[in-house]
């Protein structure tokens, strides 16, 4: 029975999460000539231009969060649905064992992690019969940061900067404009959307996923639909959002929209923001032995452009060298816009490890320390040590609750990050003399290499993503866009880009 379809599914993973497509990559490569040279957006740029190609070369996960791998597969009639789905699964704990997907899956009342990946609802696998004589299988790798920034709309409804969005397509229009704006850097621009219009609130959503696995320079086949992702295109990068939320020209590279039809009381506006790095890839499997035929998005007899067409990250001679455990003097000399160069010891805190701390010592003494919100893809090695593989920031807005107090009580002075924090958080670094910095989302394979060696680990009970890992850093280049004098970067591209936004309406 299909003896080379695990093999085949295994290939798609790996491939899906360290290769992006090329419809992907040209619009990266769009985007970054958009930029200013020098300009906050365009550093964003040549570091994840850098990572795509070393994530590609050496086969590391071009993000460390691999997100839900969702499915999509259509089969033959006849064919064993049920084995299919145990060799899909199957295929996930391969590849996660393999370290090429972070191990994502975990128990929503305990906390647990499974560990490969596995468990009620993960990973989604979506079957389809159709009358071919062929498999074909998509793919789609969507991390927890974009998913967060998920939207729908139930219309009319009266939206920030754009007034009330009615049940037209001018309606609709509205609410892309508003879904883009919100996400700002805590969605890793310049991003890409899915959008449904109509359904209800669940086929809404898987509508507009799956218009996610069309490419970014497609046509949609309805004319009205087409005009619309057109005018979207044509004026959402006016905002000034841009590369993580940094500011610049390009804030989204691919706007999609389906529709379905609805209940009368019901109009839904359906969004699935996917961030930059938009890993989808696809086969068509030999019905007979379950090898790829083909693969869908990419061709593999075609040479893949690397981006690194310009040069990478360079640095300027302006950058700020840092060197852990900070003290307050130092911290206070930053201001917001500084590029930092950081080295020393770092702590990785995600949301177990801020709720621990809420309530607990911690583990190891946090004075003048830098706290990494990040979970990386580790791997043990045969010594019993433990390299990273990736290790990119995560979105730091979860930690708003936790992150002034746990500054305050421990002297944590910097805090590494992506997307921003809020008003409570910003009080807390100028009351106690910390700073946000922010690392560029989604460049885990260029964060891997700043990670001379692993010190140690703390709390893995709570699994590799949000253990408390203790990192040696070298030159790891992030900005200050939080300060410790009451200035914050991500509110002033917030003001700036909601009074553009209000240009739309």
């Amino acid at each position: 029975m299909l003896p080379h379809f695990f093999d085949s599914v295994v290939q798609l993973i790996v491939k899906t999460s360290t290769d992006l497509p090329p419809d992907v990559r040209a619009a990266m490569r769009w985007a970054r000539g958009q930029e200013e040279s020098g300009s906050r957006s365009a550093q964003a740029l040549a570091i994840i231009a850098q990572n795509i190609d070393q994530a590609a070369t050496g086969e590391g996960a071009i993000c460390q969060d691999t997100g839900m791998p969702t499915f999509e597969v259509k089969t033959p009639v006849g064919a064993n649905q049920i084995w299919m789905k145990q060799q899909i699964k199957a295929a996930v704990a391969e590849a996660t064992k393999r370290g090429k997907l972070r191990p994502n899956s975990v128990d929503s009342i305990t906390g647990e992690n499974s560990g490969n990946n596995l468990g009620p609802g993960t990973p989604v696998i979506h079957f389809e019969q159709w009358e071919r004589d062929e498999i074909e299988v998509k793919l789609l790798l969507k991390g927890g940061g974009c998913e967060n920034m998920n939207i729908q709309y139930s219309v009319p409804t009266e939206l920030p900067h754009l007034g009330r969005a009615d049940r037209t397509l001018e309606g609709v229009r509205k609410c892309i404009l508003h879904a883009v704006w919100q996400a700002q850097g805590k969605g890793c621009g310049p991003g890409a959307i899915g959008v449904a219009i109509g359904g209800d609130r669940t086929s809404g959503y898987v509508e507009a996923k799956q218009q996610l696995f069309r490419t970014l320079d497609d046509v949609n086949a309805d004319a009205r639909l087409a005009a619309l992702e057109a005018d979207i295109m044509g004026t959402v990068n006016t905002l000034g959002v841009g590369a993580m939320g940094f500011g610049g020209q390009v804030s989204l590279i691919g706007c999609k929209i389906g529709v379905l039809n609805r209940l009368p009381a019901s109009f839904f506006v359906s969004v699935a923001y996917d961030c930059w790095a938009f890993r989808r890839l696809g086969v068509t499997l030999n019905a007979s032995d379950g090898a790829i035929d083909h693969w869908l998005y990419r061709d593999p007899a075609v040479a893949t452009v690397p981006m690194m067409d310009q040069a990478g990250f360079q640095r300027t001679g302006r950058e700020v060298a840092l060197r852990a455990p900070l003290d307050e003097a130092t911290v206070r000399s930053l201001k917001v816009g500084d590029v930092v160069m950081v080295s020393g010891p770092a702590y990785t805190g995600r949301d177990a490890v801020h709720h621990h701390l809420m309530s607990h010592e911690p583990p190891v003494d946090l004075g003048g320390s830098v706290l990494y919100h990040c979970g990386p893809v580790v791997k043990k090695n045969d010594d019993g040590t433990w390299t990273v593989t990736a290790a990119g920031p995560t979105t730091s807005i979860r930690e708003e609750p936790y992150q002034a107090d746990i500054i305050g009580r421990y002297g944590i002075r910097a805090v590494i990050g992506k997307g921003g924090m809020g008003a409570k958080t910003l009080a807390g670094l100028k009351e106690h003399g910390a700073v946000y910095l922010n690392a560029i989302g989604g460049a885990a394979q260029f964060y891997a290499k700043c990670i001379e060696r692993v010190e140690g680990v703390s709390l893995l009970e709570f699994g590799t993503p949000e253990a408390m890992w203790h990192l040696q850093l070298r030159d790891f280049p992030a900005i200050v866009t939080m300060d410790a004098h009451g200035n914050s970067l991500h509110k002033d591209i917030e003001t700036a880009s909601g009074e553009n936004l209000a240009k739309l309406a």
